[in-house]
């Protein structure tokens, strides 16, 4: 675990809602100069994606937006299985936490429009709960809005009080690209957005429920 005390001094402090002081990039390239490789290899996993195939993957708009993946045969990831575990807890807990708010708002938009519902994990409980308030809130973008604040504070409460860790830096990086993520939002986009997100989520799992039975 590394302590990165002159990274750490040298950025910005980041406040919900406002533009991003400095750019994802810009950070991974101040971050080259003081972090461990070790410590930079896990930052490929610091995605809004719980679970894209290959780090790589993670630096493409559509990831960096926070949309599904799609895997060599054309169909989107269903999340059907848990990302493996890396040398982070936070990252682990952020992807779990993540995975499970997606297969929650599938569920629960399939309970909502009386179609056959999901499974979905009821851990951590937080990210069920923001399920389930999301779709309560009628405007797309709204809900958007909500379900990104949700992130923040999820990523807040699995950063822990030492703000030079890996994990503070971690944590920095993936509010960089909330924060990215939401300066792009119109009523237009979160709509667009909003719905290809979660429509996929919902119908690549109901997809893959068929091909079981």
């Amino acid at each position: 675990m590394g302590s990165y005390y002159y990274l750490g001094a040298q950025i910005p402090y980041l406040v919900y809602g406002q533009n991003p002081p400095m750019s994802s990039a810009a950070f991974r390239a101040l971050a080259l100069e003081h972090m461990s490789s070790a410590d930079l290899a896990l930052m490929n996993y610091c995605t809004l994606d719980p679970d894209p195939l290959v780090p790589e993957e993670a630096e493409t708009p559509e990831a960096q937006a926070g949309n599904l993946p799609e895997t060599q045969s054309g169909e989107f990831n269903t999340y059907s299985v848990a990302s493996k575990k890396v040398g982070s807890s936070l990252i682990n807990r952020w992807k779990e936490w993540e995975r499970t708010l997606r297969l929650n708002l599938a569920k629960e938009r399939a309970i909502k429009f009386k179609r056959e519902s999901l499974d979905a994990p009821d851990t951590p409980p937080e990210a069920v709960l923001v399920a389930k308030n999301a779709l309560l809130i009628e405007s797309p973008l709204e809900a958007e809005l909500f379900l990104d604040k949700a992130r923040w504070d999820a990523i807040d409460n699995l950063q822990g009080l030492d703000v030079f860790s890996d994990a503070a830096m971690y944590a920095y990086l993936l509010k960089l690209l909330l924060m990215e993520r939401r300066v792009g939002f119109n009523a237009e986009d979160g709509f667009t957005e909003y719905k290809e997100l979660y429509n996929a989520i919902l119908n690549s799992a109901e997809s893959s429920m068929q091909k079981i039975e």
